[in-house]
C-alpha cells in the first residue's frame, strides 16, 4: 500500500463518499420515522401484499411483510435504493480510480515515482473498499439511531438481524466492487470501462429481478451474485447470512487480487 496515495485519493473522493453516506442515512431515518404510522395499518398492508402477484413480492422483497421495523426497512430500502446507490459507487469509483487515471495519463506520471504497480493498484482498491465501508457504516449507524429515536417498545426491532443485513449488503458490493475494479484494471479507456462495469453491476441486478418475477426464468439466478442477497429472508432469519457472506468475500478477494495481478503484468499506453 502507498499511504500518501491513499491519503490523497481519499481526500479527492471524500466529498462524494460522504454525500452518498449521508444521503443513505437520511433516507433510512425517513423510513424509520414513517414506520410507526404505517405499522398501525400492518394487517391491511399485509393483506395488500398477499393480493399482489407472487413474482412482484419476490422481486421487491415484500414477502417479509410489515410486522417488524427491520422487515419494513429491508423491503423499502435494502431491496432497491441501497442497491442502486452502492452499484453507482462501485461503477464510478472503480473506473475513476484505475481506467480513468490510465486514460488521462496521470497513471503514467504516478508510476514514474518510486512506487510499484502492485502498490498503486492495491491502494486504489483499498480506497474503493473504504468508500463502501463508510457508506454501509453510516447507514447502519443511522438505522440504530432511527430505532432509538422513532421506535418504542411497541414496535419490535431485531438489531442483530438488521446488522446481519448490513454485513451481507457490504459483502455483496465488496464482490461487485471487485469485479468492476478488475474491469477497470484491464482497460485503457475510461468510457469503455464505465460501460462494461455498469453492464456487470446493473446487469446482475436486472437478471436477478427478472428471475424473481418469472418462475420460468428462475434458472437465471445462477448467473448473478444478487441471487445470494435476499434482504427479506435475512431479516426473518431464513437465510444463512454467514455462509453467504463468506462466499461473497471470497469472490471479492479473488476479483481484487486478479485485478492487481493483471494490472501489474499488462502493457500500459505511453
Amino acid at each position: 500500500m502507498n499511504f500518501p496515495l491513499y491519503k490523497q485519493m481519499m481526500k479527492v473522493n471524500a466529498k462524494g463518499i460522504m454525500n452518498y453516506a449521508f444521503g443513505s442515512a437520511f433516507y433510512i431515518l425517513l423510513i424509520f420515522w414513517l414506520y410507526p404510522g404505517i405499522a398501525k395499518n400492518t394487517q391491511a398492508l399485509n393483506d395488500l401484499v398477499k393480493s399482489m402477484p407472487e413474482g412482484v413480492n419476490n422481486a421487491f422483497g415484500l414477502n417479509s411483510g410489515f410486522a417488524s421495523a427491520e422487515a419494513f426497512v429491508s423491503g423499502e430500502y435494502y431491496g432497491l435504493i441501497l442497491v442502486l446507490i452502492l452499484a453507482i459507487v462501485c461503477v464510478q469509483m472503480s473506473t475513476r480510480l484505475m481506467a480513468g487515471m490510465v486514460d488521462q495519463g496521470s497513471m503514467a506520471y504516478l508510476l514514474s515515482t518510486p512506487t510499484t504497480r502492485a502498490k498503486v493498484s492495491a491502494t486504489q482498491a483499498l480506497v474503493l473498499v473504504t468508500a463502501l465501508i463508510v457508506i454501509i457504516g453510516v447507514t447502519t449507524l443511522a438505522g440504530f439511531l432511527g430505532d432509538a429515536w422513532f421506535l418504542d417498545a411497541s414496535f419490535p426491532f431485531n438489531s442483530g438481524r438488521f446488522l446481519h443485513l448490513n454485513i451481507v449488503a457490504f459483502m455483496l458490493f465488496f464482490a461487485i466492487g471487485g469485479l468492476t475494479f478488475l474491469v477497470s484494471c484491464l482497460s485503457n479507456d475510461e468510457k469503455r470501462a464505465l460501460g462494461i462495469s455498469g453492464a456487470i453491476a446493473f446487469g446482475f441486478f436486472t437478471i436477478d429481478l427478472v428471475a424473481k418475477i418469472s418462475d420460468k426464468l428462475s434458472w437465471m439466478k445462477a448467473l448473478t451474485l444478487f441471487s445470494l442477497y435476499r434482504p427479506s429472508e435475512i431479516v426473518t432469519g431464513q437465510a444463512k447470512w454467514g455462509q453467504i457472506s463468506l462466499v461473497l468475500l471470497a469472490v471479492g478477494l479473488l476479483a481484487f487480487a486478479l485485478g492487481i495481478l493483471l494490472f501489474k503484468r499488462r502493457d500500459l499506453p505511453l
